[in-house]
């Protein structure tokens, strides 16, 4: 018995031991489980509950405004509704009536006009663990129509609430910079992207509280937070004169049965970008329509070709506008004067590679002035060689080539600068008059604009301020662009190398743009274009460009127009560009001068010829220097002119005073000075060197692009010049 006990008493321990340690292992599989479910899966099954106990709609904000620099609207949010399910109301409302989702969704569909498909998916909307989701978004920015016929359903949970959708007024104005948003209202290019956080706004929210039976509690309060308005975006955009450029762009691709064009205005002394426009464009209003009109291999690649801003994405070679830079990069360094000389005899050989310039059979002998004038790319090629390639990589460097401008808009491409270290003398040959190297225009404008505004660099933008409303209407400034600025040049040698490109205008490759009265600097470029496949040039392909200021005393704008593959037979950019410009800048100086008198009166300063008035009365002289807007000083008490300083003939600022002499001898009574009249029609210089007394000989037909006698030269009444007129230039 003892025995027997004993063994009793050792089984029962042995069991109660395997029943504890099993208790024990389940009892840690639970803990193990429990903080699995307590710690890691915490906010999954939080989330779940507050689903099941709460409904949450959420509320989008109404997206800012983008305005022109005066207030006009380019983009705006129209009212429009949206339709919404808060699932858990429906639910409740499909048991206490005994109705399916399949019931409500032919209802809800022919409404809507959409497929019953498509509602019945969203009203078994599931989270991604699989239970049922609390709320779904049916359909955005239905008209008002559409909007009561669900209202009128009375479905409980079925939400109709305001909704916006982005509207462009203008449609195809400006869409390239403006943008786009998608069905979501969020941008998807352009400003719309760009300033997208400020113009989204901050989303409002709808939160209540749910009984078992998904039923609003009656002791609670739903939780509303309202939406906060996006901000208004104020961009440096004048509304006129970006239809101008449209116009011009427009033009230009038309007339020239292009690829494509661009136009771009700037006021070189903030860098603001008054205009900026592309062509072929889009309607921002249906964003996606008119890709097939473009190249791709796939819908997504033509789209975004379509969409993409070539002034900001793209880059080129930009041929001879880059003489500008090698210009001030000597100028500036001292190795070269205004009467140093040029010989072109039609191109320069580099080892086995002959380099020719635009004018096969030469230039002949030049001055620096004049390699400028008639863009000689022998005379440009002789001074990159005079700058050495370290110091030309110096300034274009210093210029901002080779990095982004900083332009506050999307995808901006930094183009490629070759490192000194590989330029080889061919290399920098070609550099020197624009090739090699790429830039974009946004990039290249900068540059320019510093050669305008006196030499400093200051970053392009689009953004002039950015504003918002407050709770009592008033406007709030909440930030002003404030672009960075480097000096690059100084003012001296950036006005001397302003009055050479005035040349180009008068009497070299952009003499097309010549407007009388108006002094325009500028420059024109033609590069051959580079297939990007094999990086060999492309024949026959080409982007013809211009560049160009006003006045060249003080510009206030700078606009680069460029044409994409002009192919209607020409393509020299003297030729395809200078009627575009022309019409461009007499479309902004009509309107600088007629709607901005009070800042722009004296934006477009007017050189005048001195008249010859000697020998006539001091009250003819008068209304002939006030008729020539010329003020006078006069000196002596007799009625009769009998000499005059500065001499007939010289050119001198409207207003400037001149100096009438009625007593004692002019030893010089016959000196005239000899005027500048390249660019002038033959009958303008004829009748201007017919009224200071200078003959004229005409040779060929045109304008005038060559005299024989020197603007500024002292000669005779009686001399006679030889004028040589030209109706083509190519560049």
């Amino acid at each position: 018995m003892k025995k027997k006990g004993f063994v009793d008493r050792a089984l029962t321990r042995k069991r109660i031991g395997v029943v504890v340690g099993f208790l024990t292992v389940i009892f840690v599989i639970l803990t193990i489980r429990l903080s699995y479910i307590m710690i890691v899966k915490r906010q999954d099954y939080e989330a779940r509950a507050e689903e099941q106990w709460t409904s949450e709609v959420k509320i989008d904000a109404r997206r800012g405004r983008i305005l022109d620099r005066n207030g006009s609207e380019l983009a705006v949010s129209a009212n429009v509704y949206r339709v919404d399910f808060d699932l858990n109301s429906i639910r409740a409302y499909l048991k206490d009536n005994e109705l399916t989702n399949s019931q409500i969704a032919p209802k809800i569909a022919e409404a809507l006009n959409m497929k019953e498909a498509d509602v019945l998916k969203k009203l078994e909307t599931k989270l991604p663990s699989g239970a049922p989701a609390g709320s779904a978004t049916l359909v955005r920015r239905i008209e008002k129509d559409q909007a009561d016929k669900v209202k009128d359903l009375k479905i409980h949970g079925v939400i109709v609430s305001p909704d916006t959708k982005r509207y462009y007024p203008n449609n195809n104005f400006a869409a390239h910079l403006l943008g786009s948003t998608n069905i979501d209202g969020q941008g998807l290019t352009g400003v719309e992207l760009e300033y997208n956080k400020e113009l989204s706004g901050i989303p409002g929210m709808r939160i209540a509280e749910l009984d078992s039976k998904s039923n609003d509690l009656p002791y609670t309060i739903s939780k509303f937070v309202p939406p906060v308005e996006g901000k208004d975006v104020v961009l440096t955009i004048d509304e006129n004169i970006q239809f101008f450029a449209e116009k011009a762009a427009e033009k230009a691709l038309k007339d020239n049965k292009a690829k494509a064009t661009s136009v771009l205005v700037f006021n070189p002394k903030n860098g603001e970008i008054l205009a900026m426009a592309n062509k072929p464009d889009f309607n921002p209003n249906n964003p996606f329509e008119g890709a097939d009109k473009f190249t791709g291999k796939t819908e997504y690649d033509k789209v975004q070709k379509m969409w993409r801003n070539r002034l900001v994405n793209d880059t080129f070679e930009p041929g001879s506008i880059f003489k500008v830079i090698t210009a001030i990069a000597a100028m500036q360094e001292g190795v070269v004067k205004p009467d140093d000389t040029f010989v072109c005899n039609g191109g320069l050989t580099f080892g086995k590679r002959k380099i020719k310039c635009w004018k096969t059979t030469g230039h002949g002998k030049l001055t620096f002035p004049e390699i400028i004038q008639n863009s000689c790319n022998v005379g440009f090629m002789e001074l990159g060689e005079k700058i050495g390639k370290d110091k030309l990589y110096k300034y274009i460097d210093k210029y901002g080539f080779g990095k982004k401008s900083g332009i506050d808009l999307p995808g901006e491409a930094s183009g490629i600068i070759k490192n000194p270290k590989n330029i080889s003398a061919t290399d920098l040959a070609t550099i020197s008059f624009g090739q090699t190297n790429t830039v974009n225009s946004v990039q290249y404008m900068s540059a320019f604009n510093a050669i305008a505004n006196g030499g400093t660099l200051i970053q392009p933008h689009i953004m002039k301020e950015i504003t918002h409303k407050d709770d009592s209407g008033v406007e709030v400034v909440d930030r002003k662009f404030e672009p960075t600025e480097k000096a690059v040049s100084d003012k001296e040698t950036t006005a001397q190398l302003r009055q050479y490109l005035e040349r180009v205008v008068t009497a070299g490759s952009a003499k097309g743009t010549f407007i009388e009265g108006y002094h325009i600097g500028g420059k024109t470029g033609t590069a051959q274009k580079v297939n990007p496949e094999n990086g060999t040039y492309e024949q026959g392909k080409y982007i013809s460009s211009f560049v160009g200021m006003a006045p060249v005393s003080d510009p206030k704008i700078t606009v680069m127009i460029t044409i994409d593959e002009p192919s209607n037979g020409a393509y020299y950019a003297g030729v395809v560009t200078s009627p575009v410009a022309k019409s461009l800048f007499t479309d902004i100086f009509n309107y600088l001068e007629s709607d901005f008198s009070k800042e722009n009166d004296s934006a477009i300063i007017r050189d005048v010829i001195i008249p010859e008035v000697r020998g006539k009365s001091i009250e003819e002289a008068k209304k002939i220097l006030k008729d020539s807007k010329l003020d006078y000083n006069i000196e002596g008490n007799g009625t009769t002119v009998k000499s005059v300083k500065p001499y007939p003939g010289y050119s001198v600022k409207e207003g400037t005073k001149v100096t009438l002499y009625t007593n004692g001898n002019d030893n010089n009574k016959e000196a005239v000075i000899m005027p500048d009249v390249r660019g002038y029609s033959k009958d303008a210089a004829s009748n201007l060197l017919k009224g200071l007394g200078i003959s004229a000989i005409f040779e060929g037909e045109g304008k005038v692009t060559e005299q024989n006698v020197p603007s500024g030269e002292l000669i005779n009444k009686g001399t006679s010049v030889k004028l040589t007129l030209n109706s083509d230039y190519k560049d």
